[in-house]
């Protein structure tokens, strides 16, 4: 073909919509229960909210932005993550003098440029939930909690979360310090990239894949052990309350998440296999107090998180699940001739009014096979607007289970099917 998707890039077709339909509305019930309000922002920010906020030595930033100058000499980026987007928006809208918290969250495409693999795209979608203005570790726990019952509604089971604490400006420098020291005595041995990483950001070497990385990381001091104690207070209220929930959590000392702006709290979620392994992180968060500053806003304390999309929905079409249903079609309306079809036209429109989702083939002539495919649907009834019906202007309700069936006044059809479904 001449013409095909953008590598990494990929079309999202009915059968797989119908995922992404379910994971939106499951995403709309648990935050309005929890009184979190959606916000769409620019799909187009200023490359500077990345650098401030994500890092100018992380991956994101070095490696996976799509970035462009406008006409006028603006730089802007497609946006890789939803946070920095979300604060600058609760800096610019004068959010920061709203009652607190202040609750959001979102969904929609994000763009990194990676190596295209299986479930992993250049372009992907999130949903994400953020919580600002409020220190507490209720907060904490909270977005912790919608993002498990969230996973939850959607099927998954046997969740875990992982959690670890990586402390505040007051207390990180202290564990750098003994990490920097027990780096410098395995240089030799790190990648390439974590020999870079080592002199920029130390705390990245956590996320590194690689082999000989992971014995290295495994060995290494924790940062659990030079906590402050106003950030062992805040972690340990953290678990208690997760505790309270019930939820089942595992401490991972060495889990950083790799960006800057995160303070404190940092947690994933995953789903484990019956042999106890992990399937990989549906979801990703913690808390982020410095970020809003770095933005140029107040102080402000925040926590929140976001789960990727694609992944939860190939996982959902793996377990070979019914694929979700959007608005079962109980009523089939069936039309024969040209009146017939002129007439069915306002029938339609009727039952739209009374919200009633109906199925329909317009183009076709042939009553059989308009039947045929009012059974392939499951339909309960069918509504059959013929020539002589037409004329008289009434319609036949026939029960596709029994081949009952009766006549109705045209008029009538629409609120005489509600009736009888309801």
């Amino acid at each position: 073909m001449k013409f095909q998707t953008p590598t990494g890039m990929h079309d999202i077709l009915e059968e797989d919509l119908v995922y992404f339909k379910k994971i939106q509305k499951a995403c709309e019930s648990i935050a309005g229960f929890y009184g979190f309000k959606e916000i769409q922002t620019p799909i187009l920010e200023q490359t500077e909210i990345f650098e401030k906020g994500t890092g100018a030595t992380s991956d994101i930033v070095q490696k996976e932005m799509y970035s462009l100058r406008t006409k006028g000499g603006d730089h802007l980026t497609l946006r890789p993550e939803g946070t920095p987007g979300v604060v600058r928006a609760y800096i610019q809208h004068g959010m920061q003098n709203a009652p607190k918290p202040v609750n959001m969250w979102y969904m929609g495409p994000f763009f990194r440029h990676e190596r295209p693999q299986a479930g992993r795209y250049r372009q992907f979608n999130q949903f994400g939930f953020e919580s600002l203005g409020v220190v507490s570790p209720i907060i904490d726990a909270l977005i912790i909690q919608i993002f498990y019952v969230t996973l939850q509604s959607l099927g998954f089971k046997d969740l875990m979360v992982e959690l670890n604490s990586i402390g505040c400006s007051q207390c990180r420098p202290y564990f750098k310090k003994s990490f920097n020291s027990y780096l410098r005595s395995h240089q030799s041995s790190l990648c390439a990239d974590c020999k870079q990483r080592a002199k920029k950001n130390p705390l990245r070497i956590f996320d590194c894949k690689q082999e000989k990385c992971q014995s290295i990381k495994n060995g290494a001091p924790q940062v659990l052990d030079s906590l402050c104690k106003p950030c062992h207070e805040h972690f340990k209220a953290v678990l208690e309350f997760l505790d309270e929930l019930d939820l089942p959590y595992s401490l991972n000392p060495y889990l950083v998440r790799g960006l800057d702006y995160y303070t404190r709290t940092v947690f994933e979620i995953m789903e484990q296999t019956k042999n106890g392994e992990s399937q990989g992180s549906l979801v990703g968060g913690g808390r982020y107090d410095n970020l809003a500053k770095t933005l140029g806003g107040k102080d402000t304390p925040a926590c929140g998180g976001a789960a990727g999309v694609e992944r939860i929905v190939n996982l959902m079409k793996k377990r070979q699940k019914k694929a979700p249903t959007e608005g079962v079609c109980q009523v089939f309306l069936a039309q024969v001739g040209e009146l017939g079809r002129k007439k069915s036209l306002k029938l339609l429109e009727d039952c739209r009014a009374l919200k009633l989702n109906v199925g329909h083939a317009l183009h076709k002539d042939s009553l059989s096979s308009q039947l045929r495919t009012a059974d392939t649907h499951g339909c309960k009834y069918v509504m059959i607007l013929g020539q002589k019906e037409a004329l008289e202007n009434k319609v036949i309700i026939r029960e596709m289970e029994t081949g009952k069936q009766k006549t109705v006044a045209l008029d009538k059809a629409a609120k005489e099917i509600k009736k009888r479904i309801a």
